[in-house]
């Protein structure tokens, strides 16, 4: 409404410029190599796709596109097609149509160049001057021009303020600038609530429709608006009406759009009725899944299990016939898709039909000639073996799971990998007894790395998982040997993953089998040259310390902590740092400060200050952990020693440590022993040091008792309030403006 007096002013509207023609064009000369890459790249010929392809990039890449027209390059892939099957060669033939199609429509756009004059008469004038044909205009600039000549001259000529809104919004969308497009596409419910719900129905919703050519972001912040628009287009009842330009984006080439456009069609497909559903949602999901493009049939994919459950019988038929053209698509994008929808799709379907439709579709997409599509096939077998019953998934799953962890692509043996105990509780003991732990032994010892430690990932799952009865005889004999393979495995992930998870299998095995056989596994990575499997060991120590106790381990922990906390890489030693304060709860004081609390005490004085502050924030941790009384006689004297430091750093450093122990260790403490410190180092000959020290009043002034505030605080910092230094006056104004409203709060 703040544009109202600029809209109504007279002005010359520029929607179709020659910058934006141009962009027009490129776009669809883009969709043209995309479709005929993609038809020329197929095994039936490939022969002549790359000398066409290198034609077409050739002709494309001049600038004077309308002197070198296309029509050679069709040609050329009209004779293509008489090297394929004649069921392949008319699809290559309604692609070339099509694409023959658009390209004579933009090059009639580039002929010429289309500009509107749009005269907004004021009270005394009323008259337009005529807009000026071109030779051709596209349906969005049709639609466009439409509805932006309608809103603003009925705006002008009756004054009804209601208008403006949607007449804001096409001015705004038509704007060069992306982002206030994208603005204008945000404030669509704000618009819809000042039109009102039905002219939301009757004009915003078609007006986005028709013009839905936009930047991936506008469009994407479009479909994501949409899947909220129920209640402003009258509810339930007329929620159908946001299907048309929500099934135009799930159309869309960018991926990320056709997601958010399908999440917004599954949010909505619940707030339809079940005739509506019939009538307008299911045709929706059919046309989709029988597009022309394939990015219509991806998208199809995932609507099937939002409206199944809800349709008559014959209609259940017809969307199961379409998911299963889906699933034997040609392109391997529609595949890919289905596949990952198909356990999904599954949880719906009735058992019988689970039985034979869907379970036929699995085993094909398991058996595809693209490892992508294979792989995906895994986790719908994950849901599929759920829903059977024991003998169904011996029968008619099984065989397909063995298939899958010993294909041929590492990338399949990954996925089984990665899913393994999800499987092993959907196919239940008796099955995993006998089929999967043989396929887990064979993923232990795979030829790829990656698949070893996707396996390696899930040995304690895997063993926590197994029958109680049987558990420990089937580690023992089946698992660990291939566990101590990995122990020494030469790949540093696999030692890696094993590492995060091996103590797990202490409280499984019992103090006698932890001791006897995984303590030496244990003592042999803490050794280990990766500092990544040393620190995952450490990390986890918890879990053995349940078991036989900390003092099994106190002989190698040692060496293998102390060698981490002086790593050359700064990053190993702040994860050594991270530990600290749980080793400390595991060791005990005693221990703790016999061989550990020098170590934290020098990782205070370390040359790369991320150390440093890490280490400050251990000392606390460590003072909540043993107490007080503990901080007084160990770590408080050590701290306050490095106020007497030559280097200013170390002196700050014992600042930071103040900072944080004065909370830990109460008011008495602080007053007693760390205050006097303080104020002392206000005399500090470095500038950063005494700036600090204001600080650092300030951030222990909460602890202080008032009287030691104003008779020991206050002066010092008044007197730092006169510095020579700038940055020192400043902080020191900062913290007795601090001190003033903590006091006033109190009082």
């Amino acid at each position: 409404f703040s544009r109202r007096k600029e809209i109504r002013e007279s002005r010359v509207v520029n929607l179709c410029t020659y910058e934006f023609k141009l962009k027009h064009l490129r776009n669809y000369l883009q969709t043209f190599e995309k479709v005929t890459d993609e038809a020329l790249s197929t095994k039936y010929a490939r022969d002549l796709g790359q000398m066409v392809w290198s034609e077409i990039k050739r002709r494309t890449a001049s600038e004077n596109l309308k002197k070198r027209p296309l029509e050679e390059i069709i040609e050329l892939v009209k004779k293509s097609c008489l090297l394929v099957t004649p069921e392949k060669r008319r699809n290559y033939i309604r692609h070339v149509e099509e694409i023959e199609s658009r390209y004579q429509c933009v090059q009639s756009i580039f002929d010429g160049e289309r500009r509107i004059r749009i005269q907004l008469s004021t009270d005394d004038e009323s008259e337009n001057e005529d807009l000026q044909e071109g030779p051709m205009w596209s349906a969005a600039n049709t639609a466009m021009r439409k509805y932006f000549v309608e809103y603003k001259m009925a705006a002008s000529d009756s004054g009804d303020d209601s208008l403006y809104p949607i007449a804001v919004l096409i001015d705004e969308l038509k704007n060069e600038d992306v982002q206030l497009r994208l603005n204008s596409i945000k404030k669509l419910s704000t618009i819809a609530l000042a039109l009102g719900i039905e002219r939301t129905r009757s004009e915003l919703i078609p007006f986005l429709t028709d013009t839905i050519y936009d930047e991936d972001e506008v469009l994407l912040a479009l479909a994501e608006q949409l899947g909220s628009f129920t209640p402003l287009v009258g509810g339930p009842d007329h929620v159908h009406c946001l299907l048309p330009p929500l099934e135009a984006l799930a159309t869309v080439e960018e991926t990320v759009v056709r997601d958010k456009a399908v999440d917004s069609l599954r949010a909505i497909s619940g707030q339809h009725s079940p005739a509506d559903l019939e009538a307008h949602f299911v045709p929706l999901v059919q046309r989709l899944a029988s597009g022309d493009w394939f990015t219509s049939r991806t998208s199809a994919c995932g609507l099937f299990s939002v409206c199944y459950q809800r349709v008559s019988p014959a209609v259940k038929a017809d969307l199961r016939n379409h998911f299963r053209n889906l699933c034997q698509d040609d392109t391997p994008m529609v595949r890919r898709a289905a596949a990952s929808k198909l356990g999904e799709f599954a949880k719906v379907v009735e058992v019988e039909y689970l039985k034979s439709d869907l379970i036929p579709m699995f085993v094909n997409l398991a058996q595809d000639e693209q490892d992508s599509v294979r792989l995906l096939a895994v986790e719908a077998c994950v849901s599929i073996a759920t829903l059977l019953q024991q003998d169904d998934v011996e029968q008619l799953v099984m065989p397909t799971l063995r298939q899958c962890a010993g294909d041929t692509s590492w990338r399949v043996r990954y996925m089984v990998a990665d899913k393994f105990t999800e499987l092993q509780k959907a196919v239940g003991q008796e099955i995993t007894k006998s089929d999967l732990v043989p396929a887990f032994q064979s993923l232990l010892k795979d030829t790829e790395a990656e698949v070893r430690a996707a396996a390696a990932h899930k040995v304690r799952d895997f063993c926590q998982n197994l029958d109680s009865y049987q558990q420990e005889t089937i580690i023992m004999t089946n698992i660990l040997p291939f566990v101590k393979e990995l122990v020494a495995d030469p790949n540093q992930h696999v030692k890696s993953a094993l590492a995060s998870v091996i103590m797990g299998l202490s409280p499984i095995l019992g103090k006698h089998n932890t001791i006897e056989h995984l303590l030496p596994l244990f003592l042999s990575q803490l050794k280990d040259e990766c500092p990544e499997v040393r620190l995952n060991i450490i990390s986890n120590l918890d879990c053995v310390n349940e078991v036989i106790g900390i003092q099994q381990l106190s002989q190698s922990l040692l060496p293998a902590i102390v060698e981490l906390a002086e790593d050359s890489k700064w990053r190993v030693r702040l994860a050594i740092i991270e530990y600290m304060p749980l080793l400390a709860g595991q060791l005990g004081v005693e221990f703790f400060d016999e061989k550990l609390n020098s170590l934290c005490m020098t990782w205070l004085v370390d040359h790369v200050y991320a150390i440093r502050e890490a280490a400050t924030l251990n000392l606390k941790k460590l003072v909540e952990k043993f107490g007080p009384e503990w901080a007084q006689n160990t770590v408080i004297p050590k701290v306050l020693a490095m106020s007497r430091d030559q280097n200013y750093l170390h002196r700050m450093t014992c600042l930071f440590c103040i900072n944080v122990l004065a909370e830990a260790c109460g008011s008495e403490i602080t007053a007693k022993l760390m205050l006097p410190t303080v104020l002392t180092m206000a005399n500090d000959n470095v500038a950063n040091v005494r700036f600090n020290v204001a600080k650092t009043l300030q951030k222990i002034g909460p602890v202080l008792e008032p009287n030691c505030i104003q008779t020991q605080v206050k002066p010092v910092l008044d007197k730092l309030n006169v510095d020579t230094d700038v940055d020192v006056k400043y902080f020191a104004s900062e913290a007795i403006a601090g001190i003033a409203v903590m006091t006033h709060l109190v009082n």
